[in-house]
């Protein structure tokens, strides 16, 4: 189990697990249907044996099992900076921007491509041998992507841990960092 999920308990609000584990809203859904729209959603102060309470008395503990084996999955899907600035500069990856074309045009890593719905269409006839590296801003969309394609049969997807701005301070730092207002 990971080390975040050991600190999961049933006392655990909503907000707090998805501080811990961005993915848990994903995994959430997908494992429980729970989460992904509002009739089925949560409110963040909501304890997870509230939440597993009102959704047909789910075991709490069986859970928690299911979003440490969600996390783990979600940690072999990224890729740190310094490892994709060494994927792609050996041709073995390619960098697909999933953020707004403002926050593209303001700031992104050379070299990387933007995701369009064009590229969205075209990611399944792309060479499988080259990694697919998604971007966005700290990482955490970009885990959604990379799950996301993984789960319709793209297997050499990844997503930057941490985001542009995790590749501002450890790749390139003349890449300005940024907050979203």
């Amino acid at each position: 189990m990971s080390q975040h999920t050991t600190s999961i308990t049933a006392e655990t609000t909503m907000q707090d697990l998805v501080s811990f584990f961005p993915g848990a809203q994903r995994a959430l859904f997908r494992g429980y249907h729970i989460g992904g729209c509002s009739s089925c959603g949560f409110e963040p102060s909501e304890t997870l044996a509230q939440v597993c309470s009102r959704n047909g008395d789910l075991p709490v503990a069986d859970v928690i099992g299911f979003l440490g084996q969600a996390q783990e999955e979600d940690v072999r899907l990224e890729v740190s900076p310094v490892q994709a600035r060494e994927l792609v500069e050996s041709g073995a990856a390619v960098i697909v921007d999933i953020r707004s074309g403002e926050e593209f045009n303001a700031v992104s890593i050379p070299g990387s491509v933007l995701f369009t719905e064009e590229l969205m269409h075209a990611l399944p006839g792309w060479d499988r041998a080259k990694e697919i590296i998604f971007v966005c801003h700290h990482g955490v969309r970009s885990l959604d992507a990379a799950a996301y394609f993984a789960g319709h049969g793209l297997e050499n997807v990844r997503s930057l841990r941490g985001g542009i701005d995790a590749w501002s301070c450890e790749v390139d730092t003349s890449l300005p960092r940024y907050e979203l207002a």
